[in-house]
Formats: structure tokens, C-alpha cells, sequence
């Protein structure tokens, strides 16, 4: 009866360490990143000068030319790296993922716009999405 008991042990203990790990809380998102007033008011700033020609004033789209920013799930569903990366290559007609037919310019057609400035332009996207 001993030697059956040590012989079980190894196999308790795996089911004690997959238990523990079963009753465990699973991690929480990351939270959601925070941008100062001042961070925003320079992208907003930044996007008037930028953006606003293709994508509207109030970022809202312009028909045929630039996409509605405040309920885009494209923007929604990116990081901030990912939207970096994508300001700064921008997305030329021919590509199968544009659907409007119009060139996004590389840093949106201004080269003076440093990355730090894309940042700025994206914290205030994001200060504006509205959730549908």
C-alpha cells in the first residue's frame, strides 16, 4: 500500500499544480494609455495643419477623399506603434486594404511632421473616438 501511495504522489502533485493554475485570475488588459492636455491640444494642432484637408476639421471624413476618424475601427483597433507605422508609410491607392482609391501620403503628405508629432496626432484621435 506504501509503494502504491509513492507511486500516485508525482501524479497528485500535477494535479494539485494544474488546479492552483485553473483558480488563478487571468491578467488584466493593459490600461488603456492616458495623454496629457497638452499632448492633445499639439495634435490637434498638428492634425488641423495635417490632416484636415482628407480627413475633415472635425475628422469626420470627406467624401471620396479621406475616412471618418472618429468611428474608425481600423484606428480603434491599432496601438499607438501601429498607428505610427502606418502614418509614417502612409497607403498608396494601389493598395488592396485602401478603399477609397486616394493616396494616404507618407506622414500624411508633411515631412516636417517628426514622430513625436504623429504621437500627438494620435492621442488626439483617440480623445475624439466615439465608441459605436
Amino acid at each position: 500500500m506504501k509503494n502504491r501511495l509513492a507511486s500516485l504522489f508525482p501524479i497528485i502533485l500535477v494535479l494539485i499544480a494544474l488546479l492552483a493554475a485553473a483558480c488563478e485570475t487571468p491578467p488584466e488588459a493593459p490600461p488603456e494609455p492616458t495623454y496629457s492636455d497638452e499632448v492633445i491640444a499639439e495634435g490637434q494642432s498638428l492634425y488641423s495643419q495635417t490632416c484636415s484637408a482628407c480627413h475633415g476639421p472635425d475628422a469626420k471624413g470627406v467624401p471620396n477623399l479621406g475616412k471618418d476618424l472618429t468611428t474608425s475601427q481600423f484606428l480603434a483597433e491599432r496601438s499607438d506603434e501601429e498607428m505610427h507605422a502606418f502614418v509614417l508609410e502612409g497607403r498608396p491607392s494601389g493598395d488592396p486594404l485602401n478603399s477609397t482609391g486616394i493616396d494616404m501620403p507618407p506622414r500624411g503628405g508633411n515631412p516636417a511632421l517628426t514622430d513625436d508629432g504623429i504621437f500627438a496626432i494620435v492621442a488626439y484621435l483617440r480623445s475624439i473616438q466615439i465608441s459605436e
